[in-house]
């Protein structure tokens, strides 16, 4: 994802650690692609090791809500609470510039 310099957007951070991990892939590539249908969706980054991190990306705060309050998202939220996750934290930035390094 890459947008010019006067573009701002949304950025979404979510951490975690997990407690199990039954089930939680299916539902992790569930939901991305489900996002990837939502209205001002721009992209998606993670990495996990002992701490998971899923950076989405949203065109607006309205975007992100909606994503937030989908029912299949909100089912998702509610197994991780009960299921996956010891602990989780969940930030929401304002991306008002971005910089790309590429070795070519």
């Amino acid at each position: 994802m890459q947008l010019s310099e006067e573009e701002s957007y949304y950025a979404v951070i979510f951490t975690s650690k997990q407690t199990e991990r039954h089930g939680y892939a299916e539902m992790a590539e569930h939901m991305e692609e489900l996002a990837k249908l939502q209205p001002g969706y721009l992209g998606m980054d993670h990495a996990r090791s002992e701490l998971g991190i899923t950076i989405s990306y949203w065109k607006n705060e309205a975007a992100i809500l909606n994503w937030k309050s989908q029912t299949d998202h909100l089912a998702a939220q509610n197994k991780g609470k009960h299921q996956w996750y010891a602990e989780y934290s969940v930030r929401v930035c304002k991306v008002e510039r971005e910089y790309h390094f590429t070795k070519s």
